[in-house]
């Protein structure tokens, strides 16, 4: 399979996706400014056998199109700087891993473990 044909594999298998909001603030204080960007993504629960680690009950999964980021102006990577807003609520992004979704050296999707 080529690179174009596997992301198209993954925008089909996105099924019904969300909008999420990719946040990151800059600067310090109260009132520091914030950089949002809204994706495609896929955000689903743990399944039990992937509770190991610094997995806890209530984090989640959220996929998220590496060209979606792009094409959205976020400077990549993303880090656990940012965080994810899904539904309205603000969840901090624990492991942001654009290593996992990779092929021959380009990135098709980022998995960000999320929580709160």
């Amino acid at each position: 399979m080529s690179v174009a044909s596997i992301k198209a594999s993954y925008v089909r298998g996105l099924g019904k996706f969300e909008t999420v909001t990719i946040r990151r603030f800059t600067g310090s204080g109260p009132n520091r400014p914030k950089f949002e960007v809204d994706v495609r993504a896929r955000v689903t629960g743990f399944a039990p056998q992937e509770m190991i680690g610094g997995i806890q009950q209530g984090d989640r999964k959220c996929i998220l199109l590496h060209d979606d980021l792009v094409a959205a102006g976020l400077a990549l990577p993303i880090t656990n700087q940012d965080f994810a807003v899904v539904q309205g609520k603000q969840h901090a992004i624990r492991v942001p891993d654009n290593a996992t979704r990779r092929v021959e050296g380009v990135t098709i999707a980022y998995e960000l473990q999320i929580v709160g």
